[in-house]
Formats: structure tokens, C-alpha cells, sequence
């Protein structure tokens, strides 16, 4: 969704490190202690895949919240464990709604894939996706009267609508994974107008709230887009945090 009424919301405090999937659990208890250990969410989680093996679970109190918190996760042995038990990140405006709308600048709720491209103005950071470099004329196209709606494009002109210049968001576009709201294998064609650029990425400069996406800081950012891997099937979820159990 277009982001260009919301670059200049008010900045967020500081953002927890990146923990490493090697010590994953191990880092949850020391850094959070015993009695202080964040709940496992990815625990209430029932309509995965039975091949995802990695989750990022974004979760804030309520609907009305434009601040959240992202969790990763990874399933060893059937059990779901920590690989980073909090992140501050950003979702819409208008919260989280479980009835998007193309131009609703709110987070649409659900579990989803990772696109198979991640994206970026900045050269690939080392992530095992595969990655596009941003130019000049590369779009999303967010024209819901498009055949190509919802779709990556590269064109000289406009696609129309909403459609994004991906190279002018700087920083926002940096490097970003796309979530698979509104498009395969979520649905099988795009749905005109039900709302389409659904990307996890920087936060803006002031790191406000955004149009409809998640936005992280850029080094964990980076940590989480590195940790992806296809051949885990990863899924995100996003939701309150009260509703976890429906997906």
C-alpha cells in the first residue's frame, strides 16, 4: 500500500537485538530469566503447514495498535522454540483489521507465506531467498483494475492507482520480503481492491506507523530476512494477540 502520507509519524523506542538460531532457546531464558520468560505463541498456532518450520508471529494488544511486537520461531524435533522472543516493529495506521481494503492503511490479519523474491534498493544482504536489486522503473503495481494487480513489475510508465516506485522509498525499501496477503499461494489471483503490497521492511526515518505493512529497524530487519529460508516454508502471522488461537 502507498506510504506516502506516513513518513513522517513520530519515532518508536529502541529495538531488541538480533539472537542468533544457533542458541535459540538458550538465549530466550538468559536474556528474558526465569521468571520473566515470554510466552511461546507459536505454541497456540494450529493451521500451519505441517512442513513450516519457521514462523515470525507479529502481535500487539489489541486492533487499534500501530506498534507490535515480531517473534521468530523454529520447530526442532515437533516443538516450536524462541529464535528472537521480541522485536519492536510498526504495522498500519489503522491498526490490524481482518477486512482489508485496497488504500486502508491497516495490517491485514491472517498467516501467510514469504514471497519467493525478496527486494531491495541496497545490494542482497546475504539472504537465501532469491533477491532483486531495486532500478529505476521497478514497481508493485497496486492498480486493482490491473491484470497485473498486486504483482511485481518493471515498466517505464506507471502502472496506475496506488502502484509504488519501490526505488524512491528510501529507506523503507532497503531491503524488504514480501507477505503473500492478497496474492499465491494465499489466493489463488489477486482480488481487486481487497488491498495489495504487503511487505515486511525498514521503518520509514521516523519510524512511524505504515500503510498496511510491518516495519522493523534495519539491523533486524536484516537478521530475520537472513534467517528465512525457503526450505523451511516459512510462514508470518498477524494478529492481536488475543486472537492467536484461530490460526
Amino acid at each position: 500500500m502507498n506510504r506516502r502520507s506516513l513518513l513522517r509519524a513520530t519515532a518508536v523506542g529502541a529495538v531488541a537485538p538480533v539472537l542468533t538460531a544457533g542458541t535459540a532457546a538458550e538465549a530466550a531464558v538468559n536474556r528474558w530469566g526465569p521468571a520473566v520468560q515470554p510466552v511461546n505463541l507459536a505454541a497456540r498456532l494450529t493451521t500451519l503447514p505441517p512442513q513450516t518450520t519457521q514462523v515470525i508471529v507479529v502481535h500487539g494488544p489489541d486492533y487499534a495498535t500501530t506498534t507490535a511486537t515480531l517473534q521468530t520461531y523454529e520447530r526442532v524435533g515437533g516443538v516450536w522454540r524462541f529464535v528472537n522472543p521480541g522485536v519492536s516493529a510498526r504495522i498500519g495506521a489503522e491498526g490490524f483489521t481482518d477486512h482489508p481494503a485496497e488504500g486502508l492503511a491497516a495490517t491485514p490479519t491472517g498467516v501467510y507465506a514469504i514471497g519467493a523474491t525478496m527486494y531491495g534498493i541496497a545490494a542482497d544482504p546475504g539472504v537465501r531467498h532469491a533477491y532483486h536489486r531495486v532500478v529505476v522503473d521497478d514497481w508493485w503495481n497496486e492498480n486493482p483494475e490491473s491484470a497485473a494487480y498486486n504483482t511485481f513489475q518493471h515498466s517505464t510508465v506507471s502502472p496506475g492507482g496506488y502502484s509504488e516506485a519501490l526505488w524512491r522509498y528510501d529507506p523503507q525499501y532497503t531491503h524488504f520480503a514480501v507477505i503473500t496477503y492478497n496474492m499465491p499461494p494465499t489466493v489463488a489471483a489477486p482480488v481487486p481492491y481487497a488491498g495489495s503490497g504487503i511487505f515486511l521492511h525498514q521503518h520509514s526515518t521516523g519510524a512511524g506507523p505504515t500503510a498496511g505493512c510491518v516495519s522493523l529497524a534495519h539491523e533486524p530487519l536484516v537478521g530475520v530476512l537472513r534467517w528465512l529460508d525457503p526450505g523451511a516454508s516459512p510462514r508470518i502471522v498477524l494478529s492481536p494477540v488475543r486472537n492467536l488461537g484461530r490460526y
